[in-house]
């Protein structure tokens, strides 16, 4: 893929409309793709918090170059986990919109303007989430994920999970200030656990467009696969217990 580049940018409001999150452990070769692509969207006033939740390999120094005063970097040198530095950004984010971002994929240019578009249409909705292609290391098309679009559709069958996937959400700050993610976070299942707890009360959404490219590993992790689907089924099986 070729080297994608933007002009220096110099203006930053005091409340950007969006905040986005992008926790970074150990981001690799991934990290300056995903920042250039939140540096490239159409719609301009937002701010982004790289939050680097321990890291050690040095990958923060190869998005050194990139100027824009709308991105924070904050790190104090701990490793607590996704859903505690996501915690973090919710409680320091300054936009009314509070939007996701993982450091290994790339979000498409419009992929702001269609979410904010639709959730300033649709006032009722709290969050929402864009379709997603899937893409390898070496960022090869190898497919797209289920994409429901309805709240309906997502929420057919919370005993089975969600398709919603929690890299591409956009929603109201007020609403992840509200509800939060569980800490210390269940393992790798944060958002489901998010989901599953607040769906009955909330409404969620898809915009109808590939506007996300989600990065897949080659090499499957089987222990973490299986541990985080055990993680998942107790989580399940406490809620519908209760």
């Amino acid at each position: 893929m070729a080297e994608i580049s933007f002009p220096e940018y110099t203006e930053i409001s005091a409340t950007p409309k969006i905040t986005v999150a992008m926790p970074v452990f150990n981001a690799g070769r991934h990290l300056r793709l995903a920042v250039l692509s939140i540096v490239g969207q159409t719609f301009r006033d937002w701010e982004l918090l790289i939050i680097d939740d321990g890291s050690t390999d040095n990958a923060l120094q190869d998005i050194s170059d990139i100027h824009d005063c709308r991105i924070r970097i904050l790190r104090d040198g701990r490793n607590i986990g996704l859903a505690a530095r996501l915690n973090e950004a919710i409680d320091c984010a300054g936009g009314e919109y509070f939007a996701r971002m993982d450091h290994d994929d790339v979000s498409y240019p419009e992929r702001f303007a269609r979410q904010l578009a639709l959730l300033e249409s649709n006032p009722e909705l709290d969050v929402v989430a864009v379709r997603a292609a899937i893409i390898s290391d070496d960022n090869e098309l190898l497919g797209t994920l289920p994409g429901p679009l309805t709240h309906g559709e997502i929420c057919a069958k919370p005993w089975l999970g969600f398709y919603f996937p929690h890299p591409t959400w956009m929603g109201k700050t007020a609403w992840f200030r509200a509800h939060r993610y569980a800490s210390p976070g269940p393992y790798f299942c944060e958002d489901q656990e998010l989901l599953l707890r607040n769906h009955a009360t909330s409404r969620f959404a898809t915009v109808d467009r590939i506007l996300f490219a989600y990065r897949v590993r080659t090499k499957i992790n089987w222990k973490k696969q299986a541990k985080t689907r055990w993680t998942l089924f107790n989580i399940q099986l406490r809620y519908f217990l209760n």
